[in-house]
């Protein structure tokens, strides 16, 4: 485990040796995602909601409509954030010992809102960016009226644990000698086939991150 917890809430209870609280390891699990899962309380229920995610500096930043449910609430009360990443399934020689190995990172705190015009573009052009490098100079950006209607909302990564596993087997002694395979299977989110628009055939394929890009 790396570093100290920040507060209470992350510390790592369960298997706290694959525990990691600096920035660098939070960072690099964050800028491999594209989805993350929002948990928050609303009244009398608890909700875990999808949304694209990405990260500027020491903060993940959303987006979504002014009058949206999830971008209201943050606003008001402390969330949790959730990023995972399956990297591997371990295959192991007992049906228990089965495991993943993975990449997490859970993050703690309460949105705010990106208001001034100038910051949210510089935001939401990163989130372009973070899809697809260089992209943000070849389309057209947000009107006033799009960035009227949109709210980008920022949580700063000061309260934020990640969790990691990434090595083989771990079987019993005794279960060293059952004839079955086992090790580990790689899994990898990778970028398919591009499938163009009839009208833009002709033009150069956009570039994609290398955390989509086969390995």
């Amino acid at each position: 485990m790396e570093h100290e917890a920040p507060s209470p809430r992350t510390r790592i209870r369960r298997k706290p040796q694959r525990g990691h609280y600096d920035t660098a390891t939070v960072a690099a699990i964050v800028d491999t995602a594209l989805i993350c899962q929002i948990a928050f309380n609303q009244g009398d229920s608890v909700h875990c909601l999808p949304t694209a995610c990405w990260r500027v500096g020491n903060a993940l930043y959303i987006h979504g409509a002014n009058n949206s449910r999830l971008t209201r609430t943050l606003l008001d009360s402390d969330c949790s954030v959730c990023i995972a990443h399956v990297d591997g399934l371990v295959l192991a020689r007992s049906a228990f010992h089965h495991s993943m190995n993975f990449r997490s990172v859970v993050i703690y705190g309460r949105f705010v809102a990106v208001d001034a015009p100038e910051e949210k573009k510089t935001a939401l052009a990163a989130f372009v960016e973070h899809v697809s490098p260089g992209r943000s100079a070849l389309v057209r950006p947000p009107n006033d009226a799009e960035l009227a209607g949109t709210a980008v909302l920022r949580l700063r990564l000061d309260e934020a644990a990640a969790k990691i596993r990434n090595w083989g087997v771990e079987d019993d002694a005794c279960d060293l000698d059952i004839p079955v395979w086992a090790g580990v299977v790689p899994l990898r989110c990778t970028a398919g086939e591009m499938e163009a628009e009839a009208a833009c055939t002709d033009f150069p394929q956009p570039s994609l991150p290398d955390y989509l890009l086969t390995t």
